[in-house]
């Protein structure tokens, strides 16, 4: 049996498809056929994306991946975010943003009470409680969609649940707090697993990668495969690429570009290019408010490789490029 019919068996069957492996193989082959190879990719990609799990209940929310982009909104409740830090401080500024993204459309609110921007430092666990807490406790009472928190320990991913959060949205995929993934678990809850080098202190000085893409995707298939041996329901899991996060204004590109080889994990991708500096650099606009049409075209291009989850500050323009970008490369339309 040739390399390539294996490598096609292994996609049809929703096998262990091993990333570095085809990869080595394509580049080895030299009879390899492009053509039918992508043909095949094209066909069984979406198929083996969703087959882990066609449906996720968070809250009074059922997200059917694949029929259509979900949105984010963020909600930071810090004084330092790199587009919005200080806006939302306040109880009553912060629960108003809330309601004003649920009514743009936003499916999901992420409260996030620690900056994770490139030189942050870290707050104190009692900060972050006293930060993000009370705002999930007002926003809850409020509104029905789920809501997230933003968050690398467990002892705040615990006390957000308790007063109405739905998710978890780990920037560290579980490395940074050997607490997270059995206490996710016990919580029975489906957490986001982000790809990142390092801490957002050190993460610009850590991007040197061979092979970026290869990287990333072992990173997270290893952060799947922790979080499933601790417990966690595979159909519980998301994925972020970590676009911004140790990754260099090229590296954010090229990660875009090439978002859909993740589509072999097997589980909903999340993807959060809003306002990024890479878009400001693209654009020479170094203020973040002024990137909204960049990260639109960004949200384009997540979309059509697959994304099913957008992070996006700007939730009414991107709810309109949701829709048409939908409409364009969702099999169901």
């Amino acid at each position: 049996m040739t390399q390539t019919t294996n490598n096609q068996e292994q996609i049809t069957n929703n096998q262990h498809f091993d990333y570095a492996q085809c990869k080595q193989q394509i580049t080895n082959n030299q009879h390899f056929d492009y053509a039918q190879c992508k043909q095949q990719i094209t066909n069984t990609s979406t198929t083996l994306r969703l087959r882990s799990g066609q449906a996720l209940s968070a809250g009074n929310q059922l997200f059917l991946w694949g029929e259509r982009t979900y949105l984010m909104g963020i909600l930071n409740v810090t004084p330092d975010s790199f587009s919005d830090g200080g806006e939302f401080l306040s109880l009553d500024a912060a629960s108003l943003q809330g309601r004003k993204m649920v009514e743009a459309g936003a499916d999901i609110i992420d409260v996030g009470g620690q900056s994770t921007r490139p030189g942050a430092t870290q707050i104190s666990l009692e900060e972050e409680l006293n930060r993000v807490i009370p705002v999930i406790k007002a926003l809850r009472s409020h509104i029905s969609v789920p809501i997230s928190i933003d968050t690398t320990r467990a002892r705040v991913a615990e006390a957000a649940i308790a007063v109405g959060a739905n998710l978890v949205n780990d920037i560290s995929a579980g490395t940074f707090d050997e607490e997270m993934f059995p206490r996710v678990a016990q919580l029975n809850v489906p957490i986001v697993l982000m790809h990142i080098r390092g801490t957002p202190e050190t993460m610009q000085t850590l991007t040197d990668y061979r092979d970026l893409v290869g990287e990333v995707y072992q990173f997270l298939e290893q952060r799947i495969e922790a979080a499933v041996s601790a417990g966690i329901e595979r159909s519980r899991l998301i994925i972020d690429p970590g676009i911004g996060f140790a990754k260099t204004q090229e590296q954010n590109i090229e990660l875009l570009r090439r978002l859909g080889e993740l589509r072999f994990l097997g589980v909903p991708m999340l993807v959060g290019a809003s306002r990024k500096s890479f878009i400001g650099h693209i654009l020479n606009r170094p203020e973040p408010k002024e990137r909204v049409w960049g990260t639109g075209a960004a949200c384009c291009r997540a979309i059509a490789a697959g994304a099913d989850i957008l992070r996006v500050h700007d939730v009414a323009p991107m709810y309109d490029v949701c829709r048409v970008a939908d409409a364009l490369w969702r099999n169901n339309q």
